[in-house]
């Protein structure tokens, strides 16, 4: 009776293993073949006993840093694409701490480093990072770019790891740098962001690829949604959000409460010019003129790019096209902002009233369209702004995403823990 009961929690410990480590690391690190692993999670043939110390040993390495989790952050994560940290932001909102952050242009390093001072470095080139380095870690972030996918001659799919695997589908994507992490960490949860249109993209080939390696590969149980920033900022932003628990939660980010769309106006996000405009340290005067209370002149438009961009729109009205600037005053909302914004602002222009030229948002302006607060430092120079915030996140929204997967994520980091005591308590019993 007490070996069955010895084997039961042998097994009990072998299966919180599996949700630590990959089936291929606890095969290497108990000198065992892959197949004895799963012979003896489906009962065919019973571990000897030492196996259970080294299976401990295991799980006791993820110990230090959950107990270091706790007093620093409800949750940990890391940061991966991670741009200026728009996702990290509304993540830190919600009780995080980052762990990690992945950034390749050093434009973006220079903004995010000034934002989340760190003795950790920002690591570059994903590519180039080894899995195996990366800390342990509750939730994975990853706003990735979108690119193709090639699924030509894949017509079986093949469990992880292997030469025609998942690996094969994605090889030379960045998409293929997040999912051999999560293969290899075993987040807890990942939240992954991208534009809408990851939906259709190469006739919805890319999505297929993506939805079938999260969910049938790495076996993640997964929810997308559409969802437009409009509901916090004065800004129509549509993203696709794909979140994905490890193990099988029953939630949907349907359900998920958005504020009413379009209430917050532009009003909101524009420098005030009635007095009130806070004087931020890290800005000066660099963006507006407190002496004369007004925006500085360098961002209105000249006569020339103004009379350029009515003659341009009013070219593609008489073809009957919908391309031209979008002039829009504070009471308003704004299209979407783009990396491009820094060449002509053409789709946010503010009008300035009859007889003046409409203006570009400020790099100050453009934060605060994305969410950012207002002690966010912007130490780039204006192109550089605008091109930083014209890719980043509505962090307001990753706010709320980390809010609602935050309760479901607590009780998956409160099971995991009971389950460790629990399977230390039987082990003693046991021996």
């Amino acid at each position: 009776m007490e070996e069955v009961f010895f084997q039961s929690s042998i097994i009990d410990l072998l299966e919180q293993v599996t949700k630590l480590y990959s089936i291929s690391d606890i095969a290497t690190e108990l000198q065992v073949n892959q197949s004895t692993i799963h012979r003896w999670l489906n009962g065919s043939v019973q571990p000897k006993s030492f196996i259970a110390d080294r299976l401990v040993n295991m799980i006791s390495r993820k110990i230090p840093a959950q107990e270091n989790d706790e007093k620093n952050g409800d949750f940990t994560f890391i940061d991966l694409f991670a741009g200026i940290g728009g996702i990290r932001k509304g993540f830190e909102q919600a009780g995080g701490k980052c762990v990690f952050t992945s950034e390749w242009d050093e434009f973006a390093q220079k903004t995010y480093s000034n934002n989340y001072p760190s003795k950790c470095p920002i690591n570059g080139d994903i590519t180039k990072v080894n899995a195996e380095d990366i800390p342990d870690h509750d939730v994975l972030l990853a706003g990735f770019p979108c690119q193709p996918f090639s699924i030509a001659g894949v017509s079986k799919k093949k469990s992880l790891g292997r030469p025609t695997g998942f690996e094969d589908k994605t090889q030379g994507t960045l998409f293929f740098d997040v999912a051999r992490i999560i293969e290899k960490k075993k987040p807890k949860v990942f939240v992954l962001e991208n534009v809408k249109n990851l939906k259709s993209h190469d006739k919805g080939n890319t999505f297929k690829v993506i939805w079938e390696t999260l969910t049938q590969d790495l076996k993640y149980t997964c929810s997308y949604r559409i969802i437009d920033g409009q509901s916090w900022v004065p800004q129509h932003r549509e993203r696709i959000v794909i979140v994905g628990f490890r193990n099988k939660v029953d939630f949907s980010l349907e359900d998920m409460e958005l504020p009413p769309k379009g209430e917050v106006k532009l009003a909101s996000i524009l420098h005030k010019t009635d007095g009130t405009e806070p004087r931020l340290p890290q800005d000066g005067d660099k963006y507006f003129d407190f002496e004369n209370n007004k925006v500085l002149d360098k961002y209105t438009l000249t006569d020339n790019l103004w009379a350029y961009l009515q003659a341009y729109a009013q070219k593609h009205r008489s073809m009957g096209n919908g391309f031209g600037y979008g002039l829009v005053n504070e009471n308003d909302i704004a299209r979407t902002l783009s990396a491009r914004y820094y060449k002509d602002g053409s789709e946010i222009l503010i009008s300035q009233g009859e007889g003046k030229n409409p203006r570009r948002l400020t790099p100050r302006e453009c934060a605060r369209l994305m969410g950012y607060p207002d002690d966010y430092v912007i130490p780039v120079s204006d192109t550089r702004a605008y091109k930083q915030f014209g890719n980043s996140v509505v962090v307001p929204l990753f706010h709320a995403v980390a809010e609602f997967i935050k309760p479901l994520l607590m009780e998956e980091i409160e099971n995991e823990n009971h389950n460790t005591e629990r399977i230390y308590a039987e082990k003693r019993i046991a021996i």
